[in-house]
């Protein structure tokens, strides 16, 4: 798509999504305050973007930044409240730097002019509005990298289907089958069936993942870190995406967990996962025979200089 049709599209998404935002429904917990007129809701932001940090990134799956770097943009905050956030220094609090629409787009179309290959988006869904009006100024100013829209997964069915035309890569987690585990590790309610559902759709959208070179250009990538002692549920989430998404479906799954920010509070999840409790969900995926993807090397070490996932892919 021209970036002239984005604009287009980008111009009627933001309708819509600044009606969404009148009465808050952005994301499931729906609030419904007025986010326009500057209310907080249940995630304590406002209208602009707060920018955590912005960079080229080599660290993301293979396609996304292996070829010359991705243009990761990271937001402070996010609708998730995960116990072990390993980016909990801006994910929990909003210690970035707002900034207007144009700044932002000047912050693309920078990354855009340093070789980045995509713009990736990191917890963008409280800041879609603003997003969104960056991205009708980047557009019209040329700007034509994919979209990277990495996300949680805990997402309004509402919103992405309003994104259809804009986003042009899905990068969500899948992270529990459980709504208990969710809620007790995340603090969010009803996790799975609007994880489930909003993947469902990226994938209807993007379809599986396109490649161009060595370098990804649309599609669906589904993120699955593996916790301790079962609390993700992976096995029954990669039985999901086998019997929804099939086999073309593109899995990213990561051994990196360790127990940052408040983990040791809870002895489930309070140490790294095993070399068994890895192998088990790899082994799950190759009896379903969802081999489109990576896994990542055991030893692999979270890098916090990335602030994101210090992904490596295997041979």
């Amino acid at each position: 798509m021209s970036s002239m049709n984005k604009v287009y599209r980008a111009e009627k998404t933001l309708v819509k999504i600044k009606e969404m935002m009148s009465e808050c429904r952005i994301c499931p917990r729906k609030c419904g305050v007025d986010r326009l007129k500057g209310d907080r809701g249940a995630c304590g932001c406002g209208n602009l973007p707060v920018v955590y940090t912005a960079l080229s990134h080599g660290g993301e799956e293979p396609p996304l930044s292996e070829v010359s770097g991705s243009g990761t943009i990271f937001f402070s905050g996010c609708g998730m409240k995960c116990v072990y956030c390993q980016n909990h220094t801006f994910s929990q609090k909003l210690s970035g730097r707002e900034v207007s629409p144009g700044e932002l787009a000047d912050i693309m179309l920078e990354l855009e002019a340093n070789g980045c290959q995509n713009i990736n988006l990191v917890n963008p869904t409280f800041f879609i509005s603003g997003i969104v009006e960056s991205l009708i100024l980047a557009f019209s100013r040329g700007m034509g990298l994919p979209i990277v829209y990495n996300t949680g997964g805990y997402d309004s069915i509402e919103l992405i289907r309003s994104l259809e035309g804009i986003v042009d890569i899905y990068l969500p987690d899948m992270r529990y089958s459980s709504d208990d585990m969710a809620e007790r590790y995340s603090g969010v309610t009803g996790y799975v069936k609007i994880n489930r559902e909003a993947v469902k759709e990226m994938f209807r959208q993007t379809g599986p993942l396109e490649v161009s070179n060595g370098a990804a250009i649309r599609g669906l990538i589904i993120r699955l870190l593996v916790l301790p002692n079962g609390v993700s549920g992976t096995e029954r989430t990669l039985e999901f995406i086998s019997r929804n998404i099939g086999k073309k479906a593109c899995i990213s799954l990561m051994s990196q967990y360790y127990p940052a920010y408040r983990a040791g509070l809870f002895s489930e999840v309070s140490r790294r996962i095993t070399h068994h409790e890895y192998d088990s969900a790899v082994s799950c995926a190759e009896k379903l025979s969802l081999d489109e993807g990576w896994t990542q090397p055991y030893e692999s070490c979270f890098d916090e200089t990335l602030f994101g996932e210090n992904f490596k892919s295997s041979d």
